[in-house]
């Protein structure tokens, strides 16, 4: 089984998601490619898909819609899965604004038409080095313990998920 997985970073904290979900596929015994989004040329030779951005004000990178775009053929005819990473901070639980931003709504759309099993919002992580007002911004004001919100349990277990899901199909073999 050959799995592509993957991702558009800003900071670094979406490809090391990446990477953890691409380490727990290879551990099953899964051939895994963890590449940039923007870096794929063609799906050929892959048997399935996982697909990650981060989300900053309701949006995907560009060069992760780039590639629902430009391989969305290929994409229906994959089992392809997808991720979103970025709250950071203080969980707000009782303000139904607090979480409307997790998702890009008409990305997700998209994806959900072109049949991704599955999309999940992973918790993000403060850049390590902020570089401009609005990043320096967020890292005074955000608690220590908040500034790295990813459950790597939670990431690990979707991407068990993904595995499982992976291996049943494969045993089950092509459709008549």
């Amino acid at each position: 089984m050959r799995v592509l997985v993957a991702y558009a970073s800003k900071n670094g904290s979406t490809a090391e998601i990446a990477e953890r979900i691409a380490g727990e596929l290879a551990r099953t015994g899964a051939d895994v490619d963890c590449v940039e989004a923007g870096t794929v040329g063609s799906l050929g030779g892959y048997d399935a898909v996982v697909l990650g951005s981060a989300v900053y004000t309701k949006r995907w990178r560009p060069s992760a819609r780039r590639f629902v775009r430009r391989h969305r053929r290929a994409l229906a005819g994959l089992p392809w899965w997808v991720f979103s990473s970025g709250p950071v901070g203080e969980p707000k639980p009782d303000d139904p604004r607090a979480t409307a931003w997790l998702e890009p709504p008409r990305t997700i759309a998209r994806v959900e038409r072109l049949g991704a099993r599955a999309h999940v919002v992973f918790g993000g992580r403060l850049p390590l080095q902020p570089r401009n007002f609005v990043e320096r911004a967020m890292a005074r004001s955000t608690p220590a313990p908040f500034a790295d919100r990813r459950d790597w349990d939670e990431i690990v277990a979707w991407a068990a998920g993904v595995a499982a899901e992976l291996q049943a199909g494969s045993r089950a073999g092509p459709p008549p």
